[in-house]
């Protein structure tokens, strides 16, 4: 099975314009509406550009701070010694790694399938609330800048913070771009307070990238449009990132073929994962 390219207008659910002008004519084609769009067509992550005053911390907090991550890497130990009864300190630290990044790829992976927008993924842009009790994976994310980049029939193009992108592939090239500055930042923080070196980390990010982009379709019911995406935006190996997308038609469906080992082989009575690059080592 293979995935053709296509060209995808979203119309941005029919946002209107100023008749004979081509300019916005209301907020429905605004950013906001476009994340609020993408909240209502998934469920994986409650996404937002207006966070309440309690819970948040920005990404860049994190990054500039990483010692912050210990106490996120002390509630993924306790949740996993509650549900496994152990807690192994590389996977806990492994799981934190893949959640955060995360964050960056699945705000621009979701926006880019279905608005055919990407908003800034700096790390001063995006903040992430964790749940107070439970799985301590990210709940909420807000976006929290102004600049979009867009295609140009997009009602947006002639706004000051728009970056007109020629077509999807060039559009594609942002997103991987913006995310891959944004994990950049992010290697730089975690190998200075972890374990885990260079190339794990940059094998995660890739991952996390991958995984996002076919999560897009698949959340909402379109996995094949997902695959698609992934095979645009990382259609070759972009060093630092490590591969390009290996997500692939199997008999039991779409997979794909992890770069990174999360640990979770670590736990009580778990074996790799599927797609875990210590499987194929082994094989």
């Amino acid at each position: 099975m293979t995935v053709d390219r296509f060209v995808r207008d979203t119309g941005h659910n029919g946002a209107p314009t100023a008749a004979g002008t081509g300019s916005p004519a209301s907020s429905a084609s605004s950013l906001a509406a476009s994340v609020a769009r993408v909240d209502a067509a998934q469920g994986r992550v409650h996404l937002t550009t207006e966070p309440d005053a309690t819970g948040w911390i920005r990404c860049s907090e994190l990054l500039t701070r990483p010692h912050t991550f210990a106490s996120w890497w002390t509630s993924a130990a306790e949740w996993l010694a509650g549900t496994y009864g152990e807690a192994p300190r590389r996977t806990a630290i492994a799981y934190v790694m893949s959640w955060y990044l995360r964050i960056p790829a699945y705000v621009g992976a979701a926006m880019l399938f279905h608005e055919r927008r990407v908003p800034s993924l700096h790390p001063e842009d995006l903040a992430v609330r964790l749940p107070s009790q439970g799985r301590p994976n990210p709940q909420a994310i807000a976006v929290l800048g102004d600049d979009i980049a867009c295609l140009p029939l997009d009602p947006l193009r002639t706004q000051p913070q728009a970056t007109v992108a020629d077509d999807e592939r060039a559009l594609a090239g942002v997103l991987r771009a913006r995310y891959t500055a944004h994990a950049a930042r992010f290697v730089r923080a975690y190998r200075s307070i972890g374990p885990l070196g260079t190339r794990t980390l940059w094998a995660a990010a890739t991952d996390a990238l991958d995984d996002c982009l076919w999560w897009a379709g698949r959340d909402c019911g379109d996995e094949g449009a997902g695959v698609a995406d992934a095979t645009l935006v990382l259609e070759s190996a972009f060093a630092p990132l490590t591969s390009p997308s290996t997500v692939h038609a199997t008999d039991e469906g779409w997979q794909r073929d992890r770069q990174s080992c999360c640990f979770t082989y670590l736990l009580p009575e778990r074996e790799e994962c599927a797609g875990c690059p210590r499987r194929r080592r082994a094989g």
